[in-house]
């Protein structure tokens, strides 16, 4: 578990995550975390793992290193939160060096995660982005989406961002007709988890069928089709919560509930 409290890190040194233009270094155990040492001019503290300080430096890096996302298949499970965290807050700290309402250039605080500026006072902390993500389900079937960025064969559930003035459960209606052309009736809150691409905060939520057929946008989603529990295709990353909300409704299925 990695512990926030940055008043609690008041050293230099300690485990490292060094993170490239394209991808995520690996560490000699074949993780990310690299072993403690004294961390590097610009890098950032994240808070303590395991009872030690752990801090992300963002660097030009290797074209060998794994991207983020490939880490996803590998990573245990414990870890993925904590690089979250770093992709997260590296990007915040690279995209707020200047001050977004006077233009002056900001200071980062080292006892939180904010950027102070030197002109007007304003501060700034690591944007989080809210949104839905849903599994459609019809008795026993479930309605699952392609993206053109997945890879071959996998499919998962849809998602989008909330809209400003708008609820969870209203973002769940809007972004299933839009992209898949049907309407839902109850809607039922299921998890959330944070995911770093870029900055997003995912509310996962159960959408039960009520009509139409399936239309998809043409842009985001490529293909849509139902699935029963036996045949269903390739699928997200295990503990991503697109899969979990599938896991948990086969589950369902399986019990008879």
């Amino acid at each position: 578990m990695l512990i926030r409290d940055l008043s609690r890190v008041n050293q230099r040194q300690g485990y490292l995550i060094r993170i490239g233009r394209d991808g995520v270094a690996p560490a000699p155990d074949g993780g990310i975390i690299q072993p403690p040492c004294d961390w590097p001019s610009g890098a950032i503290t994240l808070g303590e793992w395991q009872g030690a300080p752990i801090a992300v430096l963002g660097e030009n890096g290797s074209s060998e290193w794994p991207g983020a996302r490939q880490w996803l298949h590998s990573l245990p499970r414990e870890q993925f939160p904590l690089l979250s965290s770093a992709l997260q807050v590296l990007k915040w700290a690279r995209d707020h060096r200047f001050c977004g309402r006077c233009g002056k250039r900001m200071k980062r605080l080292e006892h939180e995660f904010a950027m102070h500026c030197t002109g007007c006072q304003h501060r700034s902390y690591p944007r989080i982005s809210p949104c839905i993500i849903t599994l459609i389900t019809r008795g026993r079937e479930l309605l699952l989406a392609r993206s053109p960025r997945f890879g071959p064969g996998m499919y998962s559930t849809l998602a989008g961002f909330i809209e400003a003035g708008e609820s969870a459960e209203e973002a769940v209606r809007r972004e299933v007709l839009e992209e898949v052309g049907v309407e839902v009736g109850r809607v039922s809150y299921f998890q959330s988890q944070s995911w770093p691409f870029p900055h997003s905060f995912m509310l996962g939520y159960y959408a039960e069928y009520a009509g139409g057929e399936i239309a998809i946008d043409g842009h985001e989603i490529e293909d849509a089709q139902w699935f029963t529990p036996e045949s269903l295709p390739g699928l997200p990353p295990k503990f991503s919560i697109s899969h979990a909300l599938i896991d948990n409704f086969l589950r369902s299925v399986a019990s008879g509930r």
